[in-house]
């Protein structure tokens, strides 16, 4: 008796870990060593390959690959086709599965459907990434980017609404209209007024 729910039609090799209450969709296979955390959403037809990390609260939408070498921190949205990379440098011919790099998702963020996450970056805590951009460098938190390359377009709230951001005596702060949360901007730091993000 498990305390997760895996559909018939999905594969779970021996030796993944899943947490309570996560639910893996049709057509998924999670490989050996992977990591899945708790009350996760796994849609249809998503790969998990060996030492992939997700954290708890995680939505995976449909057609996701997470190669070797991500970690998802908890609670990320990936939306529908987004796509992960683990090398650099691919070539058919060329074995490079010892130049595997780290592409880390930090706590919160959002991927936008058919967008494309090139390895070895970090994508900062609660930063939104839009729709078909493609991302090639580490984003900072709560930052709100889209573009081929992506590039930041503004700021945005845990909650998930954009942040405007006004000066005053040289210090630049925004209040969520959404849910109230102040925030103050140093260059492209936006941190938290209580101190955290």
């Amino acid at each position: 008796m498990t305390d997760y729910f895996v559909h018939e039609s999905s594969y779970v090799d021996e030796g993944a870990q899943i947490g309570t209450d996560t639910k893996i969709w049709h057509f998924c296979h999670v490989m050996p060593r992977a990591k899945i955390g708790e009350k996760c959403n796994i849609g249809q037809n998503v790969l998990i390959s060996s030492d992939v990390i997700i954290g708890n609260n995680v939505k995976i939408q449909n057609n996701v690959s997470l190669y070797t070498g991500v970690i998802i921190e908890d609670d990320v949205f990936l939306g529908p086709s987004m796509v992960f990379t683990n090398v650099i440098n691919p070539r058919s011919h060329v074995n490079r599965k010892d130049e595997y790099k780290t592409t880390l998702v930090r706590k919160g963020a959002s991927i936008g459907a058919n967008a494309t996450i090139v390895c070895g970056i970090t994508l900062g805590g609660y930063s939104f990434v839009g729709a078909g951009a493609v991302v090639t460098k580490d984003i900072p938190d709560h930052a709100l980017v889209y573009g081929s390359p992506a590039r930041i377009h503004g700021w945005i709230c845990q909650c998930g609404e954009q942040l405007k951001f006004v000066e005053q005596a040289g210090i630049e702060t925004a209040t969520c209209r959404g849910c109230g949360d102040s925030y103050r901007k140093q260059g492209q730091a936006v941190i938290a007024k209580g101190g955290g993000q």
